[in-house]
């Protein structure tokens, strides 16, 4: 069976003409996404498209693939569920408008055929190729004209956080929700009831509704904490016993098997045995254990800070903005954990894979020294940021001494000069700073003891940047970066504070999707500004 195809008729109808009327002032993109369908999904972007069931060799979509990417866009910025979309194809005469489905009786596709298309645009990075296509879009119609854009791609990045969708948990609560699902899992695979599975298997305590209220301690009371692990850890080991003797074969099945081995890592990460040889119980790890587990049901969700004062349960969302366009060309996600630096190569793949080139790259502290940064300046182009400022109170700050990267010389206030190592911290001498007249104005530190200054690692590319920014011209090239800030407020705002999906790879692509209706409504308003077809 061949791959159908879509192709909407060029041709307005007289009640698609109504209804274009009517989108002039709220959702204008239905009045765009109608009048440009055929652009966005041209012949050789329907190609593309149907490789994804080509590639797999079977599975032929009941309805064509750029019908199903319109109908993902639609989603995105309705910011409905599966079983909406559905349902508004029936309901919604925009959706019906922009689908070429008006008149036609039923939904224009099965909820598990939207459901399937997603996933193979994830395995297949076809969300990358639909924000692309936007760009090209812009550049298509006209409303971005390349010749008169810079020769130099101009770009800024930025991140803002996304709450994970699973629930985060404590240690008990992880062990108690990973051993019920694993009890679940039995309770399918051996057709069995919860109670008689929980019974055999030595833990009556997933009987209950939940962890605490299982273990019932108060929990204010010293050593409560210890006595209910050692309890549930007691009844863990009797679950693992039961398993490993009685039902070997099925722990290593689905939907048991996944559990098993997240029951395994938050053991693992969260506990440690007591110190004590009297007392073979195991208790909480002091400390946090690196890149620990949060939640059983979404495994790459993170703690993370987006600064001091805001952590992050989930991950962190990265774009890049071409400062001359305002288009979003790429985006990344990553665990909440991580540093925003890490995101950048997947960012410079993608830029890679449009043949894009960065001749002048905007970002703050957190890029400063990533590889596209580095990569920038190998070519001689242009890095902007703010440099790391130090607040010392009304002392002496360390843009206050002079720093002589030439000779590798730090000087104070007061003249005093101390050679300098990259990475390292200066330490005056303290004979020199106690009889200083300068002193009450530089250290409050006591009197046996000098002025230090810390020396960054990069500290070559911090003093350039603080030179750039004390003339007026460097001021405003700076000020150029609040576009990929309004445009991350715009992802923000459509995608949500709380992430749509379980894993990692799926919100990248809602991330993805998001951005490309952002283009979208970008070149919508570009539109109207210059052709004047809408009321503003």
């Amino acid at each position: 069976m061949s791959i159908p195809r879509w192709n909407p008729s060029p041709t307005t109808t007289k009640q698609e003409a109504y209804l274009l009327s009517r989108l002039t002032r709220t959702r204008r993109l239905y009045r765009f996404l109608r009048l440009h369908r055929r652009d966005l999904f041209d012949e050789s972007f329907q190609d593309e498209l149907e490789t994804m069931y080509r590639a797999t060799g079977a599975g032929k979509p009941p309805c064509p693939p750029a019908l199903l990417a319109m109908a993902c866009l639609l989603q995105g910025y309705q910011k409905v569920s599966d079983a909406e979309a559905v349902e508004l194809t029936v309901v919604d005469l925009r959706w019906q408008m922009v689908l070429e489905r008006l008149g036609e009786a039923g939904p224009a596709f099965a909820q598990g055929t939207l459901v399937d298309f997603r996933n193979r645009m994830v395995r297949t990075d076809m969300d990358r190729r639909l924000l692309e296509r936007t760009v090209a879009l812009a550049k298509k119609t006209g409303e971005f004209d390349p010749k008169k854009l810079p020769k130099t791609l101009r770009v800024a990045i930025d991140s803002a956080p996304l709450e994970g969708a699973g629930r985060v948990e404590d240690t008990i609560n992880l062990l108690w929700h990973a051993a019920r699902k694993i009890v679940e899992g039995m309770v399918l695979l051996l057709e069995s009831d919860k109670e008689t599975v929980c019974q055999q298997a030595g833990i009556p305590l997933l009987l209950a509704a939940s962890a605490k209220g299982a273990l019932d301690r108060d929990w204010s009371q010293p050593g409560a904490t210890q006595e209910a692990l050692e309890q549930l850890t007691q009844q863990l080991e009797a679950l693992v016993t039961w398993l490993s003797f009685h039902h070997g074969a099925l722990m290593g099945l689905p939907p048991v098997s996944p559990y098993v081995r997240v029951l395994e890592q938050v053991i693992q990460q969260d506990l440690e045995p007591d110190p004590d040889p009297a007392n073979d119980e195991l208790r909480l790890r002091d400390g946090v254990a690196k890149d620990r587990r949060i939640s059983v049901e979404e495994a790459e969700m993170r703690h993370g800070r987006k600064s001091k004062s805001q952590r992050i349960d989930g991950y962190k969302r990265h774009i890049v903005t071409d400062l001359d366009s305002g288009l979003i060309l790429a985006c990344a996600l990553t665990p909440a954990n991580r540093p925003e630096a890490e995101a950048v190569p997947s960012l410079e793949q993608d830029l890679a894979a449009q043949g894009l080139t960065v001749d002048e790259l905007q970002v703050d502290q957190a890029y400063v020294n990533s590889s596209l940064a580095q990569a920038v300046r190998a070519r001689g182009g242009l890095v902007l940021c703010r440099p790391r400022v130090t607040n010392n109170g009304e002392l002496f700050r360390k843009e206050d001494f002079t720093l002589d990267l030439e000779h590798m010389t730090l000087h104070c206030p007061a003249g005093h000069q101390k050679p300098i190592q990259l990475g390292k911290t200066v330490v005056f001498d303290a004979p020199l700073c106690r009889d200083c007249l300068l002193r009450p104005r530089c250290t409050d530190a006591s009197a046996n003891r000098g002025r230090t200054v810390s020396i960054a690692a990069d500290e070559p590319i911090q003093q350039q940047l603080r030179e750039r920014i004390k003339t007026p011209e460097g001021r405003a090239a700076l000020r150029e970066r609040v576009a990929v800030e309004h445009d991350l407020a715009h992802v923000v705002y459509r995608q949500g504070d709380q992430a749509r999906y379980f894993t990692q790879r799926k919100n990248l692509y809602d991330l993805r999707r998001t951005g490309a209706i952002g283009n979208l409504e970008k070149i919508q308003r570009v539109n109207q500004q210059q052709h004047g077809q809408m009321a503003a």
